[in-house]
């Protein structure tokens, strides 16, 4: 990672994404039920905050983990490879209001996480893989799902 993604509040990286990600959300309600296609993956309103509720609570688990000593448990997500029913059906007001209160809700425990530690803690952090700084930054690339869907306004 580049020196400004060393440097960058992890945990705006992370309240970022989610506020990009429910701008677009807010114009799916306007989704004609067709599938959008992009990098050889289907792509649906639904699908999309799946895929980012997924991939804020696999890292979570990861981050909460390592702090508490152990081993991360290995996810099983099916992710973006597969589309399932649900992620065809009709992206409604309603559905919009859940995926407000749902990735609110996960990008604030995040940030909440994030913000209790230290620097020393973020970037040197416990067990294998990235450090909680990167992790953040890593997990704000889950914009792509709300991309590949886009501003349907």
């Amino acid at each position: 990672m580049n020196e400004s993604t060393q440097t960058a509040n992890p945990s705006a990286a992370v309240t970022g994404m989610v506020d990009h990600v429910l701008a677009l959300a807010a114009t799916w309600p306007r989704w004609n039920g067709e599938p959008l296609h992009a990098d050889g993956r289907v792509h649906t309103p639904h699908k999309a905050v799946r895929r980012v509720t997924d991939h804020l609570i696999d890292h979570l688990a990861e981050l909460e983990a390592r702090l508490a000593g152990e081993r991360p448990q290995p996810d099983h997500w099916h992710a973006s490879a597969i589309t399932t029913e649900a992620d065809l059906a009709p992206f409604t007001p309603q559905d919009l209001d859940e995926a407000r209160s749902r990735l609110t809700r996960l990008a604030r425990v995040w940030a909440v996480r994030l913000d209790a530690l230290t620097a020393e803690q973020l970037d040197d952090s416990p067990g294998e893989g990235w450090s909680f700084r990167e992790l953040a930054h890593h997990v704000h690339e889950s914009v792509y799902y709300a991309d590949a869907v886009g501003d349907l306004s």
